[in-house]
């Protein structure tokens, strides 16, 4: 049997259509919920188009091409990715709590619970305190609720890096979003798409190579072009290595991109998960100097992502002390009309989304749970991120004071798929208990995979805070 994988809409979009051949689950309660075979970003580039226009198309779970109707074993085209599935009841007047949720259903699968109204918090405080335009890194988690809610925040642009991306921003928001595909590298399909399908206008780059393809595709006239930067920022992840042009590179290519552009800028990316609010300052004054090197008028400053989030022992500085430190570096530049842009991601979404795993079995200091690196705890597994996380009892029974540390080992079969932690949890866990594992709305669901055939999982809206606190940002 040859089976051909293939990416499709996002799971929030294909409930809002009718079903083709969708398999229909049942779940506790009677209650029925419809679950497609879409995976949470990447369409074609045709039915990307097509969302932009149109209701977004469902995929049936496994269509049959002509040839394959004569074929004893047909040719079969699977998602690559189940979809967070959620209840498709009418909105309860109040969210519930994490802990009701799990009281009434018992949850088998991994249940991915999402907090709308600490996601809004977090958008509107960051948008407040930023003085230029915030742009959320889709990237980071591009479930159309998390979308939604951050929208209700105040955020208006977004940082794409996909055609698929954009076309889930554009359906969402039809053309009061403002689009910026920041991705310094794309195709040449990639570039008419985004163009031509979806009216985008901005681009980033950071090669000649790349703006001589991005003249070609769009006709070079009125765009938005940003030069994007190398520099050694202060992050936790150094994103230098594969994205950005050398400062002598960038003056050339500023003067490059003059002629084409109605908005010309230099952008950076001081690294993940940054904890050095002067590490913004260093890279703004070498996008000054670049600036001031090209000889040519520059509109915007992008100071890019990288703004951090709260996890076990990691307490960041305060969102106003990276806004104090940006805003004294570019007003240093003394440059005219030089707009600010910034590309949140981490800081705005950490917090909004929590996992509720199941424990199969406990061996000495390890627990073996129905999540792992394969699914949404990536994170835990080589880069070492440590979660905050909590005892949920299976049983109802009291928990002591006693807590230790655990080692959590994903559902799949490669030994890899392990997360050395330490998890810090009641000592009394045990088989059938479940675990909220939080700050998973960054990067959690967003890098799933169906390894192993793991790919079922729940989504459900609740009310609670954040699980940890990141300064500056309400909870709610």
């Amino acid at each position: 049997m040859v089976v051909a994988r293939r990416a499709a809409a996002p799971p929030d979009l294909a409930h809002r259509s009718a079903p083709s051949q969708a398999a229909v689950e049942a779940l506790p309660g009677g209650r029925r919920a419809t679950r497609t075979a879409a995976s949470p970003i990447g369409a074609s580039s045709r039915a990307a188009a097509a969302r932009a226009t149109s209701a977004p198309p469902t995929l049936s779970p496994f269509p049959l091409t002509g040839t394959a109707l004569a074929a004893a074993e047909p040719p079969r085209f699977r998602a690559a990715v189940a979809p967070l599935r959620r209840r498709v009841d009418a909105a309860p007047a109040a969210l519930p709590t994490v802990d009701a949720v799990v009281r009434a259903e018992r949850p088998e699968e991994p249940l991915h619970c999402l907090r709308p109204a600490a996601l809004a918090a977090a958008a509107r405080a960051f948008v407040a305190a930023f003085p230029g335009d915030t742009l959320y890194a889709v990237k980071c988690n591009p479930e159309p609720r998390v979308l939604r809610a951050l929208w209700a925040g105040g955020v208006r642009q977004f940082d794409c890096a996909s055609p698929a991306e954009v076309a889930v921003v554009r359906h969402l928001f039809g053309e009061a979003a403002g689009i910026r595909y920041m991705h310094p590298v794309k195709t040449r399909a990639a570039i008419r798409e985004a163009y031509a399908s979806h009216g985008v206008r901005v681009f980033a780059f950071d090669s000649a190579d790349e703006l001589a393809k991005l003249v070609a595709e769009t006709g070079g006239d009125a765009l938005g072009l940003v030069v994007r930067l190398a520099v050694k920022g202060g992050g936790s992840y150094d994103l230098s290595g594969k994205f950005g042009a050398r400062p002598a590179d960038a003056v050339e290519l500023l003067r490059a991109a003059r002629p084409h552009a109605r908005t010309l800028g230099v952008s950076f990316h001081v690294g993940s998960q940054c904890l050095d609010p002067a590490a913004y300052a260093a890279a703004v004054a070498l996008a000054g100097e670049v600036i001031r090197a090209a000889g040519v008028p520059v509109e915007v400053l992008d100071v890019g992502g990288g703004f951090p989030a709260s996890y076990p022992d990691i307490v960041p500085p305060a969102l106003e002390h990276f806004m104090t430190v940006i805003g004294e570096a570019h007003r240093g530049l003394e440059i005219p009309g030089l707009a600010l842009w910034a590309e949140p991601g981490r800081a705005l979404v950490a917090g909004g989304a929590s996992v509720v795993v199941q424990v199969a079995l406990r061996r000495d200091g390890a627990l073996f749970i129905n999540d792992g690196v394969y699914g949404a705890l990536s994170d835990a597994g080589a880069p070492g991120f440590r979660f905050p996380c909590r005892l949920i009892p299976g049983d109802g029974r009291e928990v002591d004071a006693r807590t230790g540390g655990f080692e959590l080992f994903g559902p799949t079969c490669d030994s890899a798929d392990r997360m050395k932690g330490p998890f810090v949890l009641p000592a009394c866990v045990r088989e059938g208990d479940w675990l909220e594992i939080g700050q998973l709305g960054a990067y959690g669901a967003a890098l799933r995979t169906a390894f192993n055939g793991f790919d079922r999982a729940r989504l459900v809206d609740v009310c609670d805070d954040p699980m940890l606190a990141t300064p500056g940002y309400p909870p709610n």
